[in-house]
């Protein structure tokens, strides 16, 4: 993806085996929640491929370090504010990949206060719909962008125990779609990446506070950042890093009243 011209399309060489240069070399990659966790994983990935990474992260001293380490440019700062013209300013040129991937899990359900409910929603979901309305009309002028939203496997699923999470989750999956059914024909290349368990410590967090997650074994953030590669390589929407969450996934929908039943067993556990 480097240079104005290239199709978001294309499939990324030195990636998938041929022995090319990388196609992220010179593109200019912002990655949100960076500072650590899946964020730092996609940093080191691509500006190993050569990108110009951003780092943006709301702990100042993380993005800074981890920019340092990469030799990347430091964003600090809210991931739902507006970033995208604050990183053409520090790239001197276009944003080409944009990785929202900062996210926020509050324990609860109804009884979780407004506050609680904005904040997931504004991160997890408004984010990816700021980015998108600044990146939108040159990616769609030049005919080249790449929109990667970390979604997690409770877009898809739920999240026992974060009725937030799992709300603002389905939104972002659904905005993600919604990006990729409306410009993929125009050089707009999306993917949805929805692990499960990751060794992060968001989800260290989660589990200590009462089981928020249903988790397969959890994977490292590097094998995150390789099925996301992977899933570019191949233009791949939907990329999962545990793969048995498509079987979960479709046994969902072909039997939703017995998959809410056993799920509920989960819950039920959780209180017993």
């Amino acid at each position: 993806m480097t240079g104005h011209g290239t199709n978001g399309s294309a499939r990324p060489h030195g990636a998938d085996g041929t022995g090319g240069a990388s196609r992220f070399r010179g593109a200019g990659v912002v990655v949100t929640g960076a500072g650590r966790g899946i964020g730092a994983a996609l940093c080191r990935r691509f500006a190993a491929e050569g990108a110009r990474v951003v780092v943006n992260d709301r702990h100042e001293d993380r993005a800074r370090a981890l920019a340092a380490e990469i030799g990347g440019l430091a964003l600090p700062g809210d991931a739902a504010g507006a970033l995208v013209p604050a990183a053409r300013d520090l790239l001197g040129g276009p944003v080409d990949v944009y990785c929202a991937n900062a996210g926020v899990a509050t324990a609860g359900g109804p009884d979780v206060p407004d506050d609680g409910w904005s904040s997931a929603l504004d991160v997890n979901l408004m984010a990816h719909v700021r980015a998108a309305r600044d990146l939108l009309p040159d990616w769609l002028e030049r005919g080249s962008g790449r929109f990667v939203s970390v979604v997690s496997a409770a877009g898809l699923l739920t999240m026992v125990g974060s009725a937030p999470y799992a709300v603002s989750k389905h939104a972002a999956l659904a905005f993600a779609e919604w990006l990729s059914v409306t410009y993929r024909h125009r050089g707009v290349a999306v993917h949805a990446v929805c692990p499960r368990g990751v060794r992060t410590a968001m989800h260290a967090t989660a589990g200590s506070s009462g089981g928020l997650t249903l988790t397969s074994a959890p994977i490292g953030p590097e094998e995150v950042a390789q099925a996301l590669f992977d899933g570019m390589a191949e233009d791949r929407f939907l990329v999962l890093p545990h793969p048995e969450v498509a079987d979960h996934a479709q046994a969902r929908l072909a039997d939703h009243e017995g998959w809410l039943r056993e799920i509920n067993g989960y819950q039920r556990a959780r209180e017993s």
